[in-house]
C-alpha cells in the first residue's frame, strides 16, 4: 500500500510463518502470514492520530489497517510512532506463535490459537478490552510471559554448538536400548530447521523386519496443540517409526516429507491421525497404491500370528515432555476415507479383521 512503511519483517525458523509490522502514519499493525503470503492474523498495535468513536469497517474492507476505537485504546489521542530499531521478535518453540517486544517489554503476542476468521486476534499492549482488531495484552501477560521466556531460552539453546547433537545422542541411545543396533543414517531435513534424521535398525534374530525411526522430531514441540487442549505436554513431542521388509534406503524417503510435516504445515501428529501422502516422485516405489499414512501408537492389533511384538519405545522424555513414537502404517485412499468417516480405532479393527499387517512389505 502506498505510504506504508515496513518496520519489521521476520520469517519463522521453520519457514511456515512470517510476521510483518507496518506503519502508515495513521496506525501501526502486525500481520502473521502463511507461506503463500496470505494474512492469517492481523493485530492492531497503535493509533497515531485521534481515535474514532467506533469501528472503521470500511478501512478494513479496503485493505487498510483501521484506527482502534477510543474505548479500546490506552492512547485515544494517538501516540508517537514505534521505533523500528527497537523492535524484536521471539518465535514460540512450536513456530506457530510470535511475540513482539521493544525497550518497554512485550508489545504484542500472536499466539498459535489466534485466527482472524474465528474472531480471535492477537494481543496488544495498547489495547483495552476486546475488539475485532486486538485484545488487551494486560489480561493475559502473566499467563503468556512464561511462554515468551521459555521460547527465548529455547532458541538460545538451539544456537549452542552442541544442541542438535544432544538431541541426536538422546534419541539414538534410546533406540539402541529399545530397538537394536543401528545401520544406515540419513538426513531428511535439507539442512534447516527442524533438523530431522532417519536411523535404520536392521533385522535381528528375533525381528525379521527393519525399523526406520526419525531422530530429531522430538527436539521441538509440535504446533497448534494448544488450540485443542490445556495441557499439551503429553502430546507435544513425537518421533515416527516404520517397520518394513522393503529396501531401507527406499522406505526412508517417505520421511523427507513426513518428518518435517508438522512444522511445514503447522499442525500436529497424534495417535490415530491420518495424513494424506504428498505427491513426490522420490518415494513412488514405496508409495505404490497407498494414498495416506495412519499413525498408530500401538500397532499390536495388526501384528500377525507368529510375529514378534512391536518394540517398546516408551520411556524417553525431552525437556520435561514424554516422547511418543507413532508407527507409520500406509493405507489406501478408500481406507483413508473410511478413517475420516469413522475413526482410527474402527479402521484398525477393520484392517485387523482383513489380516492386514502393520509391516510395510
Amino acid at each position: 500500500m502506498t505510504g506504508t512503511r515496513v518496520l519489521l519483517d521476520r520469517l519463522s525458523p521453520y519457514r511456515s510463518r512470517r510476521v510483518v509490522v507496518e506503519y502508515d502514519s495513521r496506525t501501526t499493525a502486525a500481520y502473521l502470514l502463511d507461506p503463500r503470503g496470505e494474512v492469517r492474523v492481523p493485530v492492531w498495535l497503535a493509533n497515531h492520530e485521534l481515535a474514532p468513536d467506533g469501528p472503521e469497517p470500511e478501512e478494513a474492507a479496503a485493505g487498510r489497517a483501521p484506527l482502534m476505537p477510543a474505548a479500546h485504546t490506552k492512547h485515544p489521542h494517538g501516540r508517537s510512532p514505534l521505533d523500528a530499531d527497537r523492535l524484536r521478535v521471539v518465535w514460540f518453540e512450536e513456530g506457530d506463535g510470535v511475540a513482539l517486544l521493544d525497550d518497554d517489554g512485550l508489545l504484542a503476542i500472536i499466539p498459535g490459537w489466534a485466527e482472524a476468521d474465528r474472531g480471535l486476534p492477537g494481543y496488544a499492549r495498547d489495547a483495552i478490552g476486546r475488539s475485532p482488531y486486538a485484545w488487551a495484552l494486560d489480561d493475559v501477560a502473566a499467563q503468556l510471559w512464561p511462554r515468551v521466556v521459555h521460547a527465548e531460552a529455547y532458541w538460545a539453546w538451539r544456537e549452542a554448538p552442541n544442541a542438535w547433537r544432544s538431541v541426536q545422542r538422546t534419541v539414538f541411545g534410546h533406540l539402541g536400548r529399545t530397538v537394536g543396533p543401528p545401520g544406515h543414517y540419513w538426513d531428511v531435513s535439507d539442512g534447516h530447521d527442524p533438523l530431522i534424521r532417519v536411523s535404520e535398525r536392521p533385522p535381528t534374530a528375533d525381528r525379521p523386519y527393519t525399523v526406520l525411526s526419525t531422530v530429531g522430531m522430538s527436539g521441538q514441540r509440535m504446533p497448534t496443540l494448544d488450540r485443542y487442549m490445556a495441557d499439551t505436554s503429553a502430546y507435544a513431542r513425537v518421533e515416527l517409526a516404520l517397520a518394513t521388509t522393503t529396501p531401507a534406503h527406499l522406505a526412508a524417503r517417505m520421511f523427507r516429507w513426513l518428518g518435517t510435516f508438522p512444522w511445514r504445515a503447522v499442525t500436529w501428529f497424534g495417535p490415530g491421525h491420518s495424513v494424506k501422502w504428498l505427491p513426490t516422485t522420490e518415494d513412488a516405489a514405496v508409495r505404490g497404491d497407498h494414498a495416506a499414512v495412519l499413525l498408530v501408537a500401538d500397532p499390536g492389533p495388526l501384528v500377525g500370528p507368529g510375529d514378534p511384538p512391536p518394540p517398546d519405545t516408551s520411556g524417553l522424555s525431552f525437556h520435561g515432555d514424554p516422547v511418543n513414537w507413532l508407527w507409520v502404517v500406509p493405507i489406501t485412499r478408500p481406507e483413508h476415507l473410511f478413517a475420516k468417516e469413522h475413526d482410527a480405532t474402527t479402521l484398525i479393527a477393520k484392517l485387523a479383521a482383513e489380516g492386514r499387517s502393520w509391516i510395510l512389505r
